[in-house]
């Protein structure tokens, strides 16, 4: 069986694993536009000079040798001939598959802001490549501008705080953080980041970017007219799924390739797996989408049963956060408890007797109890006792045997 995998990042490293753990004598070749196997969730280490790209690599250093898969590296995937059921390659090579996968990732989304995509000195933050650049132009530069503060603005600036230079966040949301925290868990960040130097300016956006007479990038201007100086530009406001490849005729696309919850695609023997499928920019739900098409790949029915990618776990300045489900109440008819004590804060979202979003800062001891809660629906009607007080106990019984028996 000849199996090839576009895609060398989690998805695709634990597809081709599974793989070759259940079939031996696969024919496994994967394909990717990077010379290395590494974590994009660490590049901020290679901003910061703190990590070399070794250090962000998440398999073993043989891990080709030792899978024996064949590692196309450093090579883009040019179009699908899915007729003849080919890969063809930017170096003009092809490749025959009886299973594919597509785990070919994402790019950083350039919004439409005048001279954004023209200016010299701007990047996003999807690769290494970009860590790299954006290290080496900050130890000559006097001030940086991050342009979004998700998850990757915020690692930016994480990084971007071990350079002696200027660090100016901007974020269209009245928070930072907005997609995993709430006003009250972001405000803690806020005040720690602000407390290192770094500007934050929220509910605005960037109107234009300025330029020198070299197209180099010298500032920008905000909606509110008010203009930051900057010569460096890191722009973490989304991604893109990089399907160029791909005809949206053949291949079904809603934000990213549709996939069912064996990851197979509309088209016989091609999965997809990981953020270009569009669901969400977590690395477990790549990791367990990878490991489920590898599964089905070599013909062992596998379904994704967890589609839980709404748990975000945060440590940023040495404040821990664990995010899960709902972050806000989507109307009245949901309970909000909230329960703050020294550095923690709690906030539990619930309906019914079932718990449907957490937010556990601080203290974040017994998150995973509520993991569990939130992930399997489970009832604690029954449970006598402040909801913040949950624990493993409340869920087990002993039996007449004097066993441990779950009661969920």
């Amino acid at each position: 069986m000849r199996y090839v995998i576009l895609g060398a990042s989690a998805a695709g490293v634990n597809c081709a694993k599974t793989i070759r753990e259940l079939d031996k004598d696969a024919n496994i070749t994967m394909v990717s536009k990077d010379k290395y196997i590494y974590s994009r969730c660490m590049l901020h280490h290679i901003i910061a000079d703190k990590k070399n790209i070794e250090e962000l690599n998440f398999v073993d250093k043989r891990f080709s040798e030792n899978y024996k898969i064949n590692w196309i590296k450093n090579t883009k995937v040019e179009r699908l001939d899915i007729n003849k059921k080919k890969v063809i390659l930017d170096n003009g090579e092809s490749l025959e598959y009886d299973k594919l996968l597509i785990a070919t990732g994402s790019s950083s989304f350039m919004p439409p802001v005048k001279n954004l995509r023209e200016g010299k000195g701007i990047y996003g933050l999807r690769n290494i490549e970009d860590a790299i650049k954006i290290k080496e132009e900050a130890k000559n530069a006097k001030n940086v501008l991050v342009l979004g503060a998700g998850l990757v603005g915020i690692d930016t600036v994480v990084g971007l705080l071990e350079q002696n230079i200027n660090i100016t966040l901007v974020e269209m949301a009245k928070k930072i953080l907005p997609m995993q925290l709430d006003k009250r868990a972001s405000l803690r960040y806020e005040k720690l980041f602000e407390a290192k130097g770094v500007k934050i300016k929220k509910g605005v956006r960037a109107e234009e970017v300025l330029l020198d007479e070299n197209s180099r990038v010298k500032g920008v201007k905000l909606n509110t007219g008010e203009v930051i100086d900057c010569e460096i530009i890191v722009v973490a406001t989304g991604v893109r799924p990089n399907i160029d490849f791909i005809e949206e005729s053949i291949i079904k696309i809603n934000k990213g390739i549709v996939i069912n919850n064996r990851c197979e695609t509309n088209v016989e023997d091609i999965y997809a797996a990981g953020d270009v499928c569009g669901t969400g920019s977590i690395w477990p739900l790549a990791v367990k989408q990878g490991i489920v098409a590898g599964y089905n790949m070599a013909g062992i029915d596998r379904k994704l049963e967890d589609y839980f990618g709404l748990r975000n776990s945060i440590n940023f300045l040495g404040l821990q956060t664990v995010s899960l489900g709902l972050i806000e109440a989507p109307d009245e008819n949901y309970n909000v408890d909230i329960e703050e004590y020294r550095d923690a804060y709690k906030k539990i979202i619930h309906k019914d007797g079932i718990i449907y979003g957490a937010i556990i800062q601080g203290d974040i001891s017994y998150c995973g109890v509520f993991t569990y809660l939130i992930k399997n629906k489970v009832k604690i009607s029954h449970i006598n006792k402040n909801i913040f007080e949950i624990n493993y106990s409340d869920f087990f019984y002993i039996n007449e045997n004097g066993e441990y028996r779950y009661i969920v």
